[in-house]
């Protein structure tokens, strides 16, 4: 079974949990001028790469 030879310090655990970075996500500007999430249909009109998706009366009444 692995031991460790010593005890790790505070500052050196410290250090190595430091070495990570949260980032935004990236936007992209939909058709309609509202910003999005890349790869995934616009929430304000319901496009995604060129074509519509959102519920129309139509296709709710079938």
């Amino acid at each position: 079974m692995a031991v460790p030879k010593s005890k790790v310090s505070k500052a050196r655990r410290d250090k190595r949990r430091a070495n990570w970075k949260l980032v935004a996500p990236g936007l992209v500007k939909c058709e309609c001028g509202a910003y999005r999430l890349p790869h995934r249909i616009c929430p304000s009109c319901g496009n995604y790469n060129g074509r519509n998706y959102s519920k129309t009366a139509a296709s709710e009444a079938k």
